[in-house]
């Protein structure tokens, strides 16, 4: 398919000057002049340099991958008719039906922006991290940190890669055994839904071949209950153990799971996870300025 690099650029400058800020999640000011999300903000939330965003909205980097495209599109809010035209405007074919979505809808991602206070992070059908605020990267690390493929809660438990290297200890009320299990159970009922899904293939040939434990796992037919509900202590280096409680709500249409974590009122873990989020809060509006 090929380039159509000006209309690629026309649409990003035109949908970031679209998105409110508070949207996207970040507060807004009396003295801001941009009716639209900055361009050190878009970066910020896609994953990107802004150097990079600048050249792309200028026409000057050519053939986006289909993960930046990917990654601009959920920043950018847009619904599936935009995001298949960014994708077309960049010499790609949109995302195939059958295949695992990336896509997050654009109310998802203004309910999730609303409770910043939250640690919410957004998971596709194969556990991978698509979405996440600020508190989230506070509470596990951030993910940009991380290579695309590498954050996937999948490869963080199973894989000797990024992934597993970055994961924060964590003790599971259910047992982390039962964790595990719960996990392999939710990637074998989405290979069973998207057959066709190139990239899930990839993954579970990967730790079937490196990984006994998933191997023994995935090879089992027992059926574990899907991961859903569960209380975990996670051990961070600045607040140390923090008791959660870590929910799974599904979103229904667009097959995603919304991960929160939140702790009981008054509690000293509470006071932990409010900490968390100032330092979440503090390290976004340092990057801001530092980008400017």
């Amino acid at each position: 398919m090929a380039s159509t690099q000006p209309e690629f650029a026309t649409l990003l400058r035109a949908w970031r000057d679209r998105l409110s800020p508070a949207d996207a999640g970040f507060t807004v000011t009396d003295g801001r002049r941009a009716p639209g999300l900055r361009r050190e903000e878009l970066a910020q939330l896609a994953g990107l340099s802004v150097d990079y965003v600048l050249r792309l909205e200028q026409g000057r980097a050519r053939n986006p991958s289909a993960q930046v495209v990917g990654a601009l599109a959920r920043t950018l809010q847009l619904a599936r008719p935009e995001r298949d035209q960014l994708y077309r405007s960049a010499g790609l074919l949109p995302p195939r039906d059958g295949t695992v979505s990336t896509h997050v809808p654009p109310g998802i991602q203004r309910l999730a922006a609303r409770l910043g206070d939250v640690p919410i992070g957004v998971f596709a059908a194969d556990w991978t991290l698509v979405w996440w605020n600020s508190t989230w990267s506070a509470l596990h690390g951030d993910p940009t940190v991380l290579p695309a493929v590498e954050r996937n809660l999948v490869r963080a438990l199973f894989g000797d890669g990024a992934a597993h290297a970055a994961m924060l200890p964590v003790r599971s009320e259910r047992g982390q055994d039962a964790f595990a299990a719960s996990i392999v159970a939710d990637l074998k009922d989405a290979a069973s839904r998207y057959p066709a899904d190139v990239r899930l293939d990839r993954l579970v040939r990967e730790l079937r071949e490196t990984s006994d434990a998933f191997a023994e796992l995935w090879a089992t037919r027992t059926t574990a209950a899907q991961h859903t509900t569960d209380q975990k202590t996670i051990r961070h280096p600045e607040v140390g153990d923090i008791l959660l409680d870590c929910d799974v709500l599904v979103v229904p249409g667009a097959d995603l799971r919304m991960v929160t974590y939140t702790a009981a009122a008054g509690s000293s873990d509470a006071d932990k996870l409010g900490l968390l989020h100032i330092t979440g809060l503090r390290t976004a509006h340092s990057l801001r300025t530092h980008q400017r």
